[in-house]
């Protein structure tokens, strides 16, 4: 059993309206991982996926007590892989909506952006992030 628990990171969340559906999606078509799922029935009270490069997402049902603002089918993220033209084989003959064909970018990353099955939009690139400024003090 790993009980690896990563460092303090940064986890978007987003609701869904079949949650279960989604998660099953995100797993069996895109490749995140289930690390957590949370819930009876129909409800996924809090769920944890992981994508195997590093990260995740936080997600559960839309429902009235969730006391989160976002709505299904509002959520945008850029995940970042080493693979996306693999990826993006893996997904389409999975028969995934792809709201923009893999293509190069100015800043040297490679993307295409799937739509899932609530509507939210997932772009899976290269782009690891501009180099980190030193803060002033640190290190020192």
């Amino acid at each position: 059993m790993n009980d690896f628990v990563p460092p303090p990171q940064v986890w978007p969340t987003l609701r869904a309206r079949d949650a279960r559906a989604l998660i099953r999606f995100l797993v069996d078509v895109v490749g995140l991982e289930d690390t957590a799922v949370y819930g009876e029935g129909a409800v996924v009270q809090h769920a944890e996926l992981t994508w195997p490069e590093g990260g995740g997402v936080m997600l559960g049902s839309e429902r009235p007590d969730a006391g989160m603002s976002t709505q299904s089918g509002t959520f945008g993220a850029y995940v970042v892989t080493d693979e996306p033209d693999a990826l993006y084989a893996r997904v389409t003959a999975a028969g995934a909506q792809i709201a923009a064909e893999p293509s190069s970018t100015d800043y040297d990353s490679r993307n295409f952006t799937l739509r899932d099955p609530e509507g939210n939009h997932w772009t899976f690139g290269t782009y690891r992030g501009a180099p980190r400024k030193p803060r002033e003090g640190v290190g020192d």
